[in-house]
């Protein structure tokens, strides 16, 4: 089944440009080495706010990237930007 990573963060707004290509150095690097992540986005609430939704083919799948991405240069680079950093998984249980 599905599930939804929500992942929300505050971020200097001085440094939107790097939140954006650091998140897409991390999906990049995630993506090469895990299968199972259909969807990466990322969008921004107001200047200091976004929110990551990433949709994982399944809760395994989700559950070995997150066990082996936080030691990775990627994921460094780009949570070294945020704070206030929150996280929930959704499962899809429908879809319309």
């Amino acid at each position: 089944m599905p599930v939804i990573r929500v992942t929300r963060f505050q971020a200097d707004p001085a440094d939107a440009e790097q939140v954006q290509v650091r998140h897409a150095a991390l999906v990049s690097a995630i993506r090469s080495a895990h299968a199972g992540l259909a969807e990466a986005r990322l969008g921004r609430i107001d200047d200091e706010t976004w929110v990551g939704f990433w949709r994982w083919d399944s809760a395994a799948d989700l559950q070995a990237a997150r066990q082996a991405a936080p030691g990775t240069p990627a994921a460094a680079a780009a949570f070294s930007m945020a704070r206030d950093v929150t996280a929930e998984d959704i499962e899809v249980v429908d879809e319309l």
